[in-house]
């Protein structure tokens, strides 16, 4: 008898799969095509205090290897949020994490607080890696920074678990990531898609309406597996601090590599763009390659990966 529970910073899964924030709306939205209950947990879209239009089309282009985005955090702002949300979001039958997003420790750290009051985000994402934004990336690459905020966000979770979603592209991963966890993050999202640019030659101009964006999908799959691994064994191993590996897992094979090298869950967000079927069948398959592993847990696999 094998199991795909898993635990994620203290908070009860049903298997590791997550859904990518921004890849499924608010939460509720992915009950339209898949059950719920087959899932991990749900992150919503970015929230910031105040409701942001995003830039204009095109947002998202097909790129080969993935596809790219500059979405620009649009969404309804707090109070909509909570409002129009909440309600469905406690309907749902699974995990719900709220990521937040903001233009200064003010406005994550009033998220943040607000989110605390929902019983049913018992975890939130802290989104410091927007790579299509034009301030989304200021926490996202100086430790200091970084602690900066932590420091007036962590306070307020007075019963929310906190993720810290990484930047994969910061000049030093594993300092941000020591930043993060010596600042109290319950667990860190590694990572982020990556800056990127797409160019149409026949007009000379932006594929996207920002002039760049975020590249994600299998092309930075491998890049995602090797910052998990040096993550997991370098820092959050050590300290027992759980890693949501994300980026590119089309399929079990890539979410059991993240597993591997280091990750206790794993996000998927564009293979929802390819095929909304794929989370089921990830999990299906992780729980076969659990079985021919000879494990009754997945934990056992955490970070087995023998170079």
């Amino acid at each position: 008898m094998t199991t795909l529970s898993i635990e994620l910073a203290g908070v009860r899964l049903a298997n590791p799969v997550i859904l990518a924030a921004g890849t499924c709306g608010y939460g509720p939205e992915v009950a339209d095509f898949m059950d719920p209950r087959g899932l991990g947990a749900v992150v919503t879209k970015s929230i910031t205090p105040e409701s942001r239009e995003g830039h204009p089309p095109w947002r998202v282009v097909d790129v080969p290897g993935g596809m790219m985005n500059a979405i620009g955090l649009a969404n309804m702002g707090l109070e909509r949020f909570l409002a129009e949300q909440v309600p469905a979001i406690e309907a749902l039958d699974t995990v719900v994490i709220g990521s937040i997003a903001g233009h200064s420790v003010e406005d994550y750290a009033t998220v943040a607080a607000a989110f605390d009051e929902v019983s049913s985000l018992p975890v939130v994402e802290l989104n410091v890696s927007c790579p299509n934004t034009a301030d989304g990336r200021q926490f996202g690459h100086d430790p200091a920074a970084l602690r900066t905020v932590l420091t007036e966000v962590r306070p307020v979770l007075a019963r929310t678990k906190l993720l810290v979603k990484l930047a994969p592209d910061a000049p030093d991963p594993i300092a941000m990531a020591t930043a993060a966890i010596e600042a109290g993050a319950d667990g860190l999202t590694v990572a982020n898609t990556w800056p990127a640019m797409a160019i149409d030659v026949e007009t000379r101009r932006s594929r996207l309406s920002a002039g760049r964006g975020g590249l994600s999908g299998p092309a930075v799959h491998p890049l995602a597996v090797r910052l998990v691994h040096e993550i997991h064994r370098r820092v959050a191993g050590p300290a027992k601090v759980p890693i949501v590996g994300l980026g590119g897992v089309l399929d079990w094979q890539g979410a059991a590599e993240f597993v591997l090298a280091g990750a206790t869950a794993v996000g998927l967000g564009t293979a929802l763009f390819v095929d909304p079927r794929i989370p089921q069948r990830v999990a299906r398959g992780l729980d076969r390659w659990v079985r021919r592993q000879e494990r009754g847990d997945i934990a056992e696999l955490v970070g087995a990966f023998e170079p």
